[in-house]
């Protein structure tokens, strides 16, 4: 059975009913919305108005910063202090992190603005899409949604061009449009999941000592797309994350059995543990973003690759064959 069929199967999930995008029916005691093959929890959007954007907005500030890089969340009120350092920046590793800090300074700005813009409304005192406070918002929130291609992810592997600029799509979209976007990522992030956990099983189900990791698998890859569609403010939280922290927490406890005491194997079932534990780290961040990674996706794959074709994963901290000497006893560049 694919993962897709496992998803829908364990949505409860039949025939019967429509499979085109955007149907909304009952799935097992949820309402679930139908995505590319998906059902995926639905929730109602909020009504289109200025207090509710601000909500969303940060709350999605909120997690934009938890997932990315720290030192990052400058606050709004150092702007212009954050654009001297950057633009007088030469390194590029440096002026990377510090349009990094200019880009997060901009983001809060912007929200700043925002939320002055809903107290005056709150007030009685309405502002246009024209008035120049909402004009500058726009542009603090364009101009960090460009230097947000150079924040990465909290683990490094790869930028989150993604998840940076969903607050901009939040204060230019009509709640509804806004809401159909973030349910197309949901979609897209349980295929993601599906795959990594469907290359897992593919690999683990011929290591010895590792059968009794398939089942906990299984777990993980529902518990994760669970989490990954379940709202914080949802009452279902209580249920839904300790699932998943126990199913992570589970693939951490695991320890194979049943092996023969081999010296020559040792590395190849370590090594086999570390590639276990890289997955479930990768299922953490898709689940924590809420939006593909396809850099961080495509570098597991290719460790999975590499484990079934030489039994062992590369060091980490692998030294390249330039560090070492030549012959004539010169290192070379």
């Amino acid at each position: 059975m694919t993962a897709q069929a496992k998803s829908k199967e364990a949505a409860g999930v039949t025939g019967k009913l429509p499979q085109e995008n955007g149907a909304i029916r009952e799935c097992n005691g949820k309402i679930c919305i139908h995505i590319d093959g998906y059902w995926i929890r639905y929730y109602p959007p909020p009504p289109n108005t200025m207090a509710e954007k601000k909500d969303l907005i940060f709350s999605l500030r909120r997690r934009v910063f938890h997932h990315t890089e720290e030192g990052i969340n400058s606050p709004g009120w150092r702007l212009e202090i954050a654009r001297k350092y950057y633009e007088e920046e030469q390194n590029p590793a440096r002026k990377r992190v510090k349009a990094a800090m200019l880009a997060g300074s901009l983001f809060n700005r912007a929200t700043d603005i925002f939320a002055s813009v809903v107290e005056l409304e709150e007030k009685g005192i309405q502002v246009d899409e024209n008035n120049q406070l909402m004009k500058q918002c726009e542009a603090c929130f364009m101009e960090a949604l460009e230097l947000g291609k150079q924040v990465r992810h909290f683990s490094g592997e790869e930028g989150v061009d993604e998840l940076w600029g969903e607050p901009f799509k939040a204060f230019s979209y009509p709640m509804d449009k806004f809401f159909e976007s973030r349910y197309v990522k949901l979609a897209q992030t349980f295929a993601a999941i599906d795959r990594i956990i469907d290359r897992m099983i593919s690999v683990y189900s011929n290591v010895d000592g590792f059968e009794g990791v398939l089942p906990m698998l299984d777990e993980l890859r529902e518990a994760a797309k669970t989490e990954v569609e379940t709202m914080r403010r949802d009452e279902a939280i209580y249920e839904v994350w300790p699932r998943y922290v126990a199913a992570k927490e589970a693939i951490v406890e695991f320890k194979p059995c049943g092996l023969i005491n081999r010296e020559d194997r040792i590395r190849y079932w370590e090594d086999g543990m570390r590639l276990l534990h890289m997955g479930k780290d990768v299922i953490g961040y898709l689940s924590g973003v809420r939006v593909p990674m396809p850099v961080t996706t495509a570098n597991y794959m290719a460790n999975c690759d590499l484990y079934e074709q030489n039994g062992s994963l590369d060091s980490e901290f692998s030294i390249p064959k330039h560090c070492f000497k030549n012959g004539s006893g010169v290192s070379c560049n």
